[in-house]
């Protein structure tokens, strides 16, 4: 389908002013990008007036769940989620059962991925089972194209095991992600340490089982000569470290943060709501802020959503009980509009870099600019709209989110991938 896009204001990454131009897509890319273009007669208008036309999104940490736990999640039902949120490629991670540590199941879930209209990769295991002892099949799973290696979900305990990994995958250029704790401090891992669990009764995770490992995996791997990226930063005090590591510069250390730990905190939580149940758990308005500045201010290389959709029953337990993890890729781009963008905290350039372009270079794609010559995958998203998050309009399995049933403000009108239309509202 060929489409002419009338009245654009454009986003992109390298300048948070918008530019104004009409837009036509033929067979798949972008073939014009201009003020003065008129629209063609082969072409369908889509006019786009006060509307933001930007790159679609990538997600770089997302559970899908398949194999072995389908019930809270499947690539298919994922990838529905992931256009609702206007994310048109994403990474998913290896903790699924039996986990991401060979090369058949690597196949099998390649082969599903493709079978969606988005793009779909995948991490792999550093260690078989996720178990921290013997490698997993490193060699076999990057000829299938894995190209981040990560036991998300726990960390690799024995340091010499981590070590050895890197030593070995860093010369075939793959490179190494942290989910990092310490489970002997973290305990059972609800909520923060501080007044909520206090209040609350509840043994909390104090930030330095997060730091610790922080520290010591970027240590690893500047011995090593590995390239380490550090999985949803939650705490300040992590954040600063890894700025420190990036300062020296003598690793190559990247790291991401999640929408959830900018905008809530321990305050949040009220009487042992779940949704806001996540690992690493939520921490203080301190920690929120300072989070915030890092990502304005380039600590933070990507956006994730760390999407980790659990079923209502799981959810329904207490609040120790209960599962780990919140969904995102269908909130996130909203939320991040209506808690920053609209109120000038930061712009629709610094959205686009950290959650679409660096994220895809992060794997070693391209990133899709609205640009002549580049391939049409984008988003339409409508300031002036709104968004309801009702289990009707989320189409992920699972809505373990603090937005469900909440109304933010704004709304993705349509989302195009190789200029063909995935969504449109």
């Amino acid at each position: 389908m060929n489409l002419f896009l009338s009245n654009c204001r454009i986003a992109g990454e390298k300048t948070p002013a918008l530019r104004e131009a009409h837009v036509l897509v033929e067979d798949g890319r972008i073939v014009t990008v201009s003020s003065e273009l008129k629209k063609p007669e082969h072409a369908r208008e889509i006019d786009c007036a006060g509307r933001v036309l930007m790159p679609a999104m990538f997600d770089a940490h997302v559970h899908l769940r398949e194999p072995g736990f389908e019930a809270k999640e499947n690539i298919a039902s994922g990838a529905r989620a992931a256009i609702n949120g206007g994310v048109t490629g994403l990474v998913m991670m290896p903790n699924t059962s039996p986990a991401l540590d060979n090369p058949a199941t690597i196949r099998t879930v390649l082969d599903a991925g493709k079978a969606t209209p988005i793009t779909v990769l995948t991490s792999g295991c550093i260690t078989k089972g996720r178990l921290g002892k013997e490698l997993a099949a490193i060699d076999g799973m990057r000829r299938l194209g894995v190209k981040m290696l990560t036991d998300d979900g726990d960390s690799v305990l024995d340091p010499a095991v981590l070590y050895r990994a890197m030593q070995y995958a860093t010369e075939f250029g793959m490179f190494f992600a942290s989910h990092c704790e310490v489970p002997e401090l973290a305990g059972p891992r609800a909520l923060t340490e501080g007044p909520t669990a206090f209040r609350l009764g509840i043994k909390g995770s104090p930030p330095c089982a997060e730091e610790i490992i922080i520290d010591r995996d970027i240590r690893l791997a500047h011995a090593a000569g590995a390239h380490i990226h550090i999985q949803h930063v939650s705490s300040a005090l992590g954040m600063e470290t890894i700025r420190w590591w990036k300062e020296r510069g003598d690793v190559k250390v990247t790291a991401e943060v999640a929408p959830h730990h900018l905008m809530f905190s321990e305050d949040d939580i009220g009487d042992f709501d779940t949704n806001y149940k996540m690992n690493p758990p939520l921490r203080t308005r301190t920690d929120n802020a300072k989070l915030l500045e890092g990502l304005k201010q380039g600590v933070f290389d990507l956006i994730a959503t760390d999407h980790a959709p659990h079923t209502a029953f799981e959810k329904s337990q207490d609040f120790v009980s209960a599962p780990n993890g919140v969904t995102g890729l269908e909130t996130a781009l909203i939320s991040l509009y209506h808690y920053y963008v609209r109120s000038n905290i930061f712009g629709w350039d610094l959205v686009v870099k950290r959650y679409s372009a660096e994220p895809r270079r992060f794997m070693g794609l391209e990133p899709v600019p609205i640009e002549e010559g580049k391939t049409a995958e984008f988003l339409l998203f409508n300031p002036a709209g709104s968004t309801t998050f009702t289990p009707d309009y989320m189409c992920s399995r699972s809505q373990n989110t603090p937005f469900v049933n909440q109304t933010l403000q704004g709304s993705i009108d349509l989302v195009v991938k190789d200029g063909t239309i995935l969504l449109e509202r």
